[in-house]
């Protein structure tokens, strides 16, 4: 299984240097776990820079995987997370429904670099 960030998915639509790199992640749907907060994410930074249609489209890619809601498990898990690693609220609950569903998070965070179960891409 397969959980890739935000700024993976902006990357991947964004046709980024990395872009070929997520969207074999991307487009296995069978392995790709989504969390609700990176669908907040990446609407929010699409509609900004361009505009709710294209926010929209961009949404209904990402509905093609398996999309996981916020639950209470995952908060208390990220909460967590969020004080071992210091990390934002975000990445950390990205980064338990990961843990959670066994999957590797593949991202372009730094502040993801190092932890177990992430696969972390260098921005060039």
């Amino acid at each position: 299984m397969n959980v890739v960030d935000s700024c993976g998915w902006l990357e991947y639509f964004g046709r980024g240097m990395h872009a070929e790199q997520y969207a074999a992640l991307i487009r296995n749907t069978a392995e790709l776990v989504v969390p609700t907060v990176c669908i907040y994410e990446v609407f929010k930074r699409i509609a900004l820079q361009r505009n709710d249609e294209e926010a929209l489209k961009a949404i209904g890619w990402m509905s093609l995987g398996h999309v996981v809601d916020l639950t209470q498990e995952i908060a208390l898990l990220a909460a967590t997370l969020s004080m071992e690693h210091k990390m934002p609220m975000a990445g950390s609950m990205i980064l338990a429904t990961a843990n959670l569903y066994n999957a590797i998070l593949w991202t372009q965070d730094e502040h993801f670099k190092g932890i177990e179960g992430v696969q972390y891409v260098e921005k060039i």
